[in-house]
């Protein structure tokens, strides 16, 4: 059991960087919902999107994928790209020598930490465009939502744009990428509070609908690790 954890925590990418970088690629080939990358993504786990070109200038988003495979391999999650009730589904097939944006909106990141404190010293140590977890727990209210989960994380990553949530669980933080919902990099960390904020850190005391205005009785931690 301690070989298989060590060989799962090797495989992610635990560079200096932590976060995985941008990549610009090409699809190489389509097999149904198997995509074939020309260049891999640095990690597997990680979202891309699709860029076709219509000519003319013209280009659009049409597909969301991920990859599962160092060799390149990805799979086709979903064509629904444009979250808005007014405007078309997009339903152009994706085909070779269409763009990929591999990490697309990574610069976006969720925090969902224990405390004050530890929120400020991860948003001071990286420039990124930090995504207030205040913004998920009014999504979570007007949702009606028990807790994060990484649906509701999915949902709200795509209506607010975000690329990663950043999780800091304990002894070590994680980046989850919520479209594919996989872990992409992680880190140790020391100094953390022995309990934290339930169910995340917020500026909000209560909120007097749906969850919040229920039970807020809970562990920071299990429900991190749950994520």
């Amino acid at each position: 059991m301690h070989k298989i954890a060590l060989i799962a925590l090797l495989s992610l990418p635990l560079f200096a960087g932590f976060f995985p970088q941008s990549v610009h690629t090409s699809i190489k080939s389509v097999k149904g919902d198997v995509i074939t990358l020309n260049s891999k993504f640095p990690v597997n786990g990680m979202s891309g999107v699709v860029v076709h070109n219509y000519g003319n200038d013209l280009t659009a988003i049409t597909s969301r994928i991920a990859q599962t495979s160092s060799d390149g391999t990805a799979s086709l999650l979903s064509a629904d790209i444009i979250d808005h009730d007014n405007l078309p589904t997009i339903k152009t097939a994706v085909v070779p020598k269409d763009k990929v944006i591999g990490g697309y909106l990574y610069n976006n990141v969720l925090l969902l930490a224990p405390d004050a404190d530890t929120y400020a010293k991860v948003v001071s140590s990286h420039t990124k465009k930090w995504i207030h977890p205040d913004l998920f727990a009014l999504y979570l209210s007007v949702e009606g939502e028990a807790g994060p989960s990484k649906e509701n994380l999915k949902h709200f990553a795509k209506k607010y744009q975000v690329g990663l949530v950043y999780i800091v669980r304990k002894n070590s933080a994680v980046l989850l990428d919520p479209v594919s919902g996989k872990i992409v990099s992680e880190k140790s960390m020391s100094n953390l509070p022995k309990e934290g904020k339930f169910p995340f850190y917020m500026r909000f005391e209560q909120i007097d609908s749906g969850w919040f205005g229920s039970d807020t009785t809970g562990n920071y931690y299990n429900t991190m690790e749950s994520l």
